[in-house]
């Protein structure tokens, strides 16, 4: 895991770029070197496309009533938001934690508050590469979303991306690097195969169910597929999204750790 480093567009020259361009700068080394790490490069690409197909053919696991590949792909794409802006974003913060880069950067022009935005925003730029390959491979297999519910969509992942980069930053500036690391692909993990994500909670037996639908990750692939499927709007999941975007950020504020 390489630790990230400040882009020479933050410290070169005897005198600081304007704000918005030191974030920018920082944003695309940070979406650099998530996408140059294999292991990131893997979950947040490889295995989505993997589970898609594998989903999309494997009749045995029910999504639903409706067109499989027309279920599977919404629930994928909130994956490869878990994938980012959790998993990624967790590894990312833990390791550079450990590492001092994160108290290095904050000392510089690009200070605390540019440094979460340019890391919004590199997990934005990556989400919407996810959404290209992974909506291109379902356009290939027959995927029909419903056009009336894209607004909606952008929205869910919006407030998807937010809720779970918030819990990678809780996460990964609380917890020692080699426990976000563990912690943060057993999550993936749980998520993908009892969280809501891909199979909906409505199809998991009953007695989960209820608790399933309070999960940040079945809110989002319940958003998803309500406005991909049928073109509709899930407040129910807007609503669990921001509580848990609004609850993990108050306190990751409170909790978050520069340095180990």
């Amino acid at each position: 895991m390489s630790a990230t480093a400040p882009s020479p567009a933050l410290t070169g020259g005897s005198e600081a770029a304007p704000p918005l361009q030191r974030v920018l700068a920082q944003a695309r080394f940070e979406a650099g070197s998530l996408l140059r790490n294999g292991e990131q490069l893997l979950v947040a690409l490889v295995l989505p496309v993997a589970v898609l197909v594998a989903v999309v053919h494997m009749k045995a696991v029910s999504l639903g009533s409706g067109a499989r590949v027309d279920l599977a792909v919404p629930g994928v794409l909130a994956l490869c938001v878990i994938s980012s802006a959790f998993t990624g974003q967790a590894i990312a913060t833990g390791f550079d934690r450990r590492y001092g880069v994160l108290r290095l950067l904050g000392v510089t022009p690009l200070g605390r508050t540019g440094l979460l935005a340019a890391k919004a925003v590199a997990v934005l730029s990556v989400v919407a590469l996810q959404v290209v390959v992974v909506g291109g491979v379902g356009l290939a297999m027959g995927w029909h979303p419903a056009p009336a519910g894209i607004p909606a969509a952008v929205l869910t992942t919006l407030l998807g991306t937010w809720a779970f980069a918030a819990l990678a930053l809780l996460l990964g500036g609380t917890v020692r690097a080699e426990g976000v690391l563990a912690l943060a692909n057993l999550l993936w993990i749980a998520f993908l195969g009892l969280g809501g994500v891909v199979v909906a909670g409505s199809e998991l037996p009953g007695r989960y169910a209820g608790v399933v639908r309070l999960l940040p990750s079945a809110a989002l692939g319940d958003g998803l597929r309500a406005a991909l499927v049928h073109g509709s709007v899930d407040a129910g999941a807007w609503l669990v999204l921001l509580v848990w975007a609004v609850a993990a950020t108050a306190l990751t504020r409170r909790l978050f750790r520069w340095s180990d």
